[in-house]
């Protein structure tokens, strides 16, 4: 089984995201990038009342597509949610830059090829700077394959 659901971007912009938040953690992925591991807690914490969801995502709390415009004012930015299991599985992104929208939402529904540009999130991180080099894509470059659930990715305090 394989689960994600982050923000992706570079540290400072996740550090602006983040703010003052104790359920924010952030960690390094490959190159440049790093990933801000959406738990509940977070989730919960970030959660805007009455206001829309992000189209295409199971996880993405209300009224986070107006944070994620605010902040990619300093640099782009991606949500990502995959869910896999017994390798079959779905995966959603978007990305923003410049306080717009710039890719997606995509998905990729369970049994669906990915699409010949790639899975939502390879295209995502594409954008975001990453080269799939030798890898296999965009997906394995960045080391988003090391840990396989959300909770994984987190420090431990």
């Amino acid at each position: 089984m394989y689960v994600l659901e982050a923000v992706i971007g570079t540290a400072p912009v996740l550090e602006a995201l983040a703010g003052s938040m104790p359920e924010a953690r952030i960690v390094p992925l490959a190159g440049r990038l790093s990933l801000l591991p959406m738990t509940q807690a977070l989730l919960d914490a970030v959660t805007v009342p009455g206001e829309s969801e992000l189209d295409g995502f199971l996880k993405a709390p209300a009224g986070f597509g107006r944070t994620l415009a605010a902040c990619s004012k300093t640099g782009p930015v991606a949500y990502v949610e995959a869910g896999y299991f017994g390798g079959s599985g779905t995966q959603s992104a978007q990305v923003w830059d410049a306080g717009e929208v710039v890719l997606g939402p995509l998905r990729k529904g369970e049994f669906e090829p990915s699409p010949p540009a790639g899975s939502p999130i390879s295209q995502a991180l594409r954008l975001l700077g990453v080269d799939k080099g030798g890898h296999v894509d965009e997906f394995e470059a960045a080391g988003l394959h090391r840990h396989r659930a959300t909770s994984s990715w987190l420090p431990a305090v």
